[in-house]
């Protein structure tokens, strides 16, 4: 017959920072059964979000609207898509691309302006 631990209370914190230090040092095992959890799902929690200011080449913007305008969206929630899709890619490195240019022949070779602008978003 094994003895089941006693567990710990879970102390009493004054602040949401002096929670996450304690448990950023401590282990959960002596203060919670995990045996009992179980998945909690929170239908209506909404992720947060910050306001920002992007300066965008007028070309470039008008490509997103044309893009957002096909797809019927607004072209807000498309550049989300589009930056959420990009850096998932550069942080998992699944299809990343290449860091040395395919080849291209002049038939196919993009146009000075979108060579410019992809030189611009590139930084």
């Amino acid at each position: 017959m094994t003895k089941r631990p006693v567990r710990k209370a879970i102390p009493t914190f004054r602040s949401e920072a002096e929670e996450r230090s304690f448990w950023e040092t401590h282990d959960t095992s002596p203060f919670v059964d995990w045996r009992k959890a179980s998945v909690a799902v929170f239908p209506n929690l909404k992720p947060s979000t910050e306001t920002i200011s992007l300066r965008l080449p007028a070309a470039l913007l008008a490509e997103l609207k044309a893009l957002a305008n096909k797809r019927d969206v607004p072209y807000q929630s498309l550049l989300k898509v589009f930056l959420a899709e990009r850096v998932d890619r550069e942080m998992h490195g699944v299809n990343a691309p290449s860091t040395k240019p395919a080849p291209t022949s002049k038939a196919h070779r993009p146009t000075r302006k979108a060579r410019i602008n992809r030189a611009r978003l590139r930084g």
